[in-house]
């Protein structure tokens, strides 16, 4: 069955970096996107980019400039990286991947455990 494993994250001061990989496995025949989420405590869950496999990428206007996705389509993993994280970043990340599994079916309701992001003053 397809997964999403996510690792990285941690814990850094304003001003640093920190970087999130997630990696699909399991009966894959194309990971079409990838979207990245957040949700802080007491606060819903928010977009916070997307790439496609051919390479197209999108960001919101809040961490735009600050993060920055790369890819190994190879390995179909996603790697996020985030600098100059301010405390407002501070969140669960989830990944969540549109995959086309090998038996040819399609969907986008594939989500990785989550990784904790937390950034002091």
């Amino acid at each position: 069955q397809v997964e999403l494993v996510q690792s990285g994250g941690g814990s850094v001061h304003a001003g640093g970096s920190l970087s999130l990989s997630c990696a699909a496995s399991g009966g894959i025949t194309k990971m079409n996107a990838m979207d990245w989420y957040r949700r802080a405590p007491g606060k819903a869950r928010e977009l916070v980019g997307a790439i496609s496999t051919d390479g197209s990428e999108v960001f919101v206007d809040s961490v735009k400039g600050r993060f920055t996705f790369a890819r190994d389509n190879a390995k179909n993993t996603v790697y996020l990286q985030m600098d100059s994280l301010k405390p407002e970043d501070t969140a669960v990340y989830f990944c969540n991947a549109d995959i086309t599994d090998s038996r040819g079916l399609r969907n986008s309701n594939y989500w990785g455990q989550g990784s904790q992001v937390t950034v002091s003053s």
